[in-house]
């Protein structure tokens, strides 16, 4: 029977919260799954929402289920599952019948299932960040795809994304891979918030001598100020809980080696192709990687030492300032690099838009991103360092930054997010770099040229013909 307004494939944790959430907005929809089993199950414990579910056993039930046009959702992993899940779908689905990738997908593949999709079924993508609690109760949505697709599967999508003071936490990014791209970017910059906050960890639990409790205890005070947002929320009950089998704190308990999906890498590694500077982000990256290497450092600090007892000489209102300089200076890094992307790949990238979408449902959800989006909407070109309710703040906590950095460094703590972050504000800061002598490197040993401060049209040093 034609009854579902959409359907969805792949009832893992992400799919089946995000069909309950779907029916629970009042949108009958149908779901299949690769194990027959698990969609009649998912119906099953459905409770009261199970009316509005149509299990199917076959893609062609599943077809027949939903009223055309189709749209169907895919929950499946990212890479070549997707593409084989449009490959069985294409042949069963009409030209003007859609098909939604949420998951998270490279977005020059989502460019790719674009262009191929010209002739129909049509495709887009969209970037989904909220892990299972947002699928269920309202992610942040990032739209991919052409815009008049995104306006057909709109009522859907904003009815179930989550909401900032009314206002649908979702919204159209751009064509084809547009809204992977600003979901991995979103990942990108998670990576360096979850950092940033455990390198403060770090200096609290073995530059201060901090307990468990008292960290906790301390996350949950700078929630309640600028730092208000998810991740300091969590790090604080995090600290908090205790391990009901050890009864000791559960962090100590817990190996230090961190996992990853690769949505961090793929940002780094596009910023390279776009010249994009995001070295938070990218010493982000570089530290989960390193974390993996256990055995190398446990071999490394049997050899060198680790660091000397607690008696770093901080302030927890330092270590909260450098946060907060340190947070806007990844956010900074992370739009730099979508105004980046938005010139390269001729892209709409609604900067204000997308500041507002993550302020609710996402994982880097934060109350400054209420005021990151005010200073994107006055000048969306402006680096939101130099921003002035930003640039205050920066001149108020920077100095917090460097204190915590060499702090950290004279006592062997790593910190290279903070680090990389406060490097980059300081070149960022600086009129006359030292770029000139790279500049003359280059023209001794390759003729490369350069320009002049005095506007001559002598590009070459007196060294020519000394290079090799």
């Amino acid at each position: 029977m034609t009854t579902a307004s959409i359907g969805l494939i792949g009832l893992g944790t992400m799919g089946a919260m995000l069909a309950l959430n779907i029916a629970e907005k009042g949108f009958p929809i149908a779901v299949w799954n690769r194990t027959t089993a698990v969609t009649h199950a998912f119906k099953a414990e459905a409770g009261a929402l199970a009316a509005m579910i149509t299990p199917t056993e076959t893609l062609a039930d599943l077809v027949a289920a939903i009223k055309p046009p189709r749209a169907i959702i895919l929950m499946v992993p990212a890479g070549q599952a997707v593409d084989d899940q449009i490959a069985a779908l294409r042949p069963l689905l009409a030209a003007d019948d859609l098909i939604i990738d949420a998951g998270n997908a490279l977005f020059h593949d989502t460019n790719r299932r674009s262009a191929d999709a010209v002739q129909g079924p049509r495709f887009m993508g969209i970037g989904v960040s909220g892990g299972e609690e947002g699928a269920r109760h309202g992610p942040a949505i990032m739209g991919g795809g052409l815009r008049s697709d995104w306006d057909r599967v709109a009522p859907v999508l904003n009815a179930i994304a989550a909401k900032y003071k009314g206002q649908p936490c979702a919204d159209y990014m751009g064509p084809a891979g547009a809204g992977h791209f600003v979901k991995a970017v979103h990942n990108g910059i998670e990576y360096a918030d979850m950092q940033m906050i455990a390198e403060v960890y770090g200096v609290m639990r073995d530059g201060l001598g901090m307990t468990a409790p008292q960290i906790a205890e301390t996350f949950a005070s700078w929630n309640q100020g600028p730092l208000q947002s998810y991740l300091i929320e969590i790090s604080a009950q995090v600290s908090a809980a205790t391990d009901t089998h050890s009864g000791k704190p559960m962090l100590d308990m817990i190996v230090d080696r961190a996992g990853q999906k690769g949505t961090g890498r793929w940002t780094v590694i596009e910023a390279q192709h776009l010249a994009a500077t995001i070295p938070a982000i990218e010493a982000a990256v570089m530290a989960r990687n390193l974390s993996s290497r256990l055995e190398e450092r446990l071999a490394g600090e049997a050899l060198f030492g680790a660091a000397p007892k607690p008696d770093v000489a901080l302030t927890l209102a330092q270590l909260e300032q450098a946060m907060i300089a340190g947070k806007i200076l990844c956010y900074a890094q992370g739009f730099t690099l979508i105004s980046a992307a938005a010139t390269a790949f001729n892209w709409p990238m609604p900067l204000p838009e997308i500041a507002r979408v993550w302020r609710e449902g996402c994982i880097i959800r934060s109350s400054m991103l209420n005021d990151m989006a005010t200073a994107l909407t006055e000048d969306p070109s402006r680096n939101l360092m130099l921003a002035p309710f930003f640039a205050d703040h920066l001149k108020t906590s920077h100095p917090a930054l460097r204190q915590v950095i060499a702090a950290a460094a004279l006592h062997g703590l790593p910190v290279p997010a903070l680090a990389s972050g406060l490097a980059w504000f300081d070149m960022m800061r600086t009129g006359r770099s030292t770029a000139n002598m790279i500049q003359a490197q280059r023209d001794f040993f390759g003729a490369h040229g350069f320009e002049r401060v005095d506007g001559l049209t002598d590009k070459h040093g007196p060294w020519a013909g000394h290079g090799i």
